[in-house]
């Protein structure tokens, strides 16, 4: 797995709006911490990954549900990216459903 070494970037979330993002870049030496990155990609994930989980309560029917989940942000080829499961098996994501009570 390459090295990874974390910066500090600018993150476009949408006109006129930027926001400062600890992010890791993996492997190269391409400067990032000068640039403008487009959120779209990790917004685009993390709606994704949400409408998939509240489908799948949705079905179960549970009095209540709460879930929680962590975002990596990666820089990889010049893109943000999200990462919520790494390869070595680890995952971010808790989910509690109640029926009763």
């Amino acid at each position: 797995m390459p090295e990874s070494k974390s910066e500090i970037i600018s993150v476009k979330v949408k006109e006129n709006v930027t926001m400062l993002v600890e992010a890791r870049s993996f492997g190269g030496e391409r400067e990032v911490s000068d640039q403008i990155f487009d959120f779209q990609s990790v917004a685009d994930t993390i709606e994704a990954v949400t409408e998939s989980i509240a489908a799948t309560i949705n079905k179960v029917k549970p009095k209540k549900a709460t879930v929680e989940f962590g975002v990596e942000v990666r820089v990889k080829s010049g893109k943000l990216t999200a990462l919520i499961v790494e390869g070595e098996g680890k995952g971010n994501l808790k989910i509690t459903l109640e029926w009763g009570g």
